[in-house]
């Protein structure tokens, strides 16, 4: 495999889609701390609705990022957790961090 930008472009771009994704790094940044229920994931996305974090979800695990477990109840639970490939991402998020604070405006406060 020859190192060309052209030859490297369509990987890094599916990877920038899907990472890139709205919710998408909040969702894994929340999963670097471990596995977690999903309420306890929407506790700690403020303004993620149920229905856009299954659908991360759903995307996370069918790219083989996250893993989803169902516990056998009672009650039943689902626990998410990252796969090896998902873990892989940490330093990725990590300096993507330290980039948006040192680059990026803090955002406005709301009055109220």
């Amino acid at each position: 495999m020859s190192d060309t930008p052209a030859e490297l472009c369509p990987r890094f771009h599916r990877a920038v889609e899907l990472i890139g994704r709205r919710w998408t790094g909040a969702v894994l940044r929340v999963l670097m701390s471990g596995p977690q229920r999903f309420n306890a994931l929407m506790g700690c996305i403020p303004g993620i609705s149920d229905r856009l974090l299954s659908e991360r979800l759903r995307e996370l695990e069918g790219a083989a990022l996250v893993k989803r477990t169902v516990c056998a109840g009672p009650p039943i639970s689902v626990v998410y957790e990252l796969t090896p490939p998902g873990r892989d991402l940490e330093p990725v998020l990590n300096m993507l961090g330290k980039w948006a604070e040192r680059w990026m405006p803090a955002p406005e406060r709301r009055a109220g």
